[in-house]
């Protein structure tokens, strides 16, 4: 089964006037293969996680990118042997070929997530505590905001609510603990 590590948990905040975000960096292994889910934005944060993983830049295989907000994605600059997985291509280089809707190499399946944008996407990640769903912003909280679940919950970035609300209700029903773009993974409480 695949080891879901946070690297570094998602924050929006605001100080001085001046807003400071970046996203939840997931490492994911699986197999021999190191994965990172959104890189972020905090890079020395990001550098000093995978050193305490006794990682370096070069030992990362993939990133994926739930979608191409820089405070999600800024951080692959640090990783120029990795390819990179979106939606729907991986890039290597100034080479793209079409995915399969997984993480080549594993049965990490890439779910398709629109509404904060209309390419985003999720990672589900069988482990042996449940599905781990890293869900980027279907789900996110800044700093100050209580984090409860609600798939009608405005998201002033999103670019279609009704899109939105569905991934959410998509995500809510395959997962059993969620880690959001920004906030605290959190456990799914199933309707019985």
């Amino acid at each position: 089964m695949a080891q879901v590590k946070i690297l570094i948990q998602g924050y929006v905040r605001d100080k001085e006037n001046v807003s400071h975000s970046s996203s939840t960096c997931v490492l994911v292994k699986d197999k021999d293969l190191n994965i990172l889910v959104d890189p972020g934005r905090a890079r020395e944060k990001l550098a000093q996680a995978l050193a305490n993983e006794g990682l370096k830049p070069e030992d990362i295989h993939y990133i994926l990118l739930t979608h191409f907000h820089l405070d999600h994605a800024f951080g692959m600059a640090l990783f120029p042997q990795a390819k990179i997985l979106d939606n729907e291509w991986i890039y290597v280089g100034d080479q793209e070929e079409k995915h399969d809707g997984f993480i080549p190499e594993t049965e990490l399946a890439i779910i398709q997530t629109p509404g904060h944008t209309l390419d985003h996407c999720s990672l589900a990640v069988p482990t042996d505590q449940g599905m781990v769903v890293i869900a980027g912003d279907v789900f996110w909280w800044p700093d100050h905001e209580e984090q409860k679940v609600e798939v009608g919950k405005h998201d002033e970035f999103a670019v279609d609510r009704k899109l939105l609300i569905e991934s959410r209700e998509k995500i809510l029903k395959i997962a059993d603990f969620i880690i959001p773009g920004h906030g605290k993974m959190f456990r799914v409480e199933k309707q019985k």
